[in-house]
């Protein structure tokens, strides 16, 4: 069950998680780790890149004379010990994709969430009424006060694709540092992990549930 809160911070009801959330995953950590693994490294450029010494220009010659001067002998002025000489073993263009199937990918979501919901960190917000206008007013709502607002738990306010009111909770949210706004279809492992608490939105949790249950049906 999870509780559902209106605009003003009072429970008005409580809704029926997804069955699919009440199950205990504790034992999924190993494939959360994956998931979470292969979100932050995808997006890597993977562009770094360092010349090699046979990359290098120049260097044709021997610098010096082998023997009687008194120096180190040195073969080229490409060598790595050289100022603008090679790199040895440098960085090189490279892929950091990793890849994890949609199977495991569908249940490293699932795990996360189901630890939210089974540990209480998981409220619908019911904001068909919604005319916060403050960000005051609205960090009242989350965490009880503004000035609670500073050293509250880090809150994860989930929207529905098509929410009526988006621009209006983005624009209250969007001075409060533990706060962050993410849409449900953008919503993965890293985000419900990364966060304390998470709210739905009814919209947004609605969707969620039809997702789940589609998902488990196939």
């Amino acid at each position: 069950m999870a509780n559902v809160i209106d605009t003003t911070g009072k429970v008005v009801r409580d809704v029926q998680t997804p069955s699919v959330l009440d199950k205990d995953y504790s034992e999924k950590a190993h494939t959360i780790f994956r998931a979470v693994f292969r979100e932050l490294a995808n997006p890597r450029a993977g562009t770094a890149s360092t010349k090699k010494r046979d990359e290098i220009s120049g260097g044709g010659r021997k610098p010096w004379r082998q023997k009687g001067t008194g120096r180190a002998r040195q073969g080229s002025i490409r060598s790595p010990q050289w100022r603008h000489g090679g790199v040895v073993f440098g960085p090189q263009p490279r892929s950091f994709v990793t890849d994890l199937n949609k199977k495991e990918r569908k249940l490293a979501f699932v795990a996360a969430l189901s630890d939210r919901f089974r540990n209480g960190a998981v409220t619908i917000l019911d904001n068909a009424n919604f005319n916060l206008t403050k960000t005051a007013d609205f960090a009242k709502l989350i965490f009880g006060s503004a000035k609670d607002a500073k050293k509250g738990p880090t809150t994860l306010v989930v929207l529905g694709r098509d929410e009526h009111n988006a621009d209006a909770i983005h624009r209250v949210a969007r001075n409060l540092h533990a706060v962050g706004v993410t849409d449900i279809g953008a919503l993965d492992v890293k985000d419900v992990l990364r966060y304390t608490r998470i709210v739905f939105t009814t919209a947004a949790f609605d969707e969620l549930g039809a997702s789940l249950e589609q998902g488990s049906k196939k």
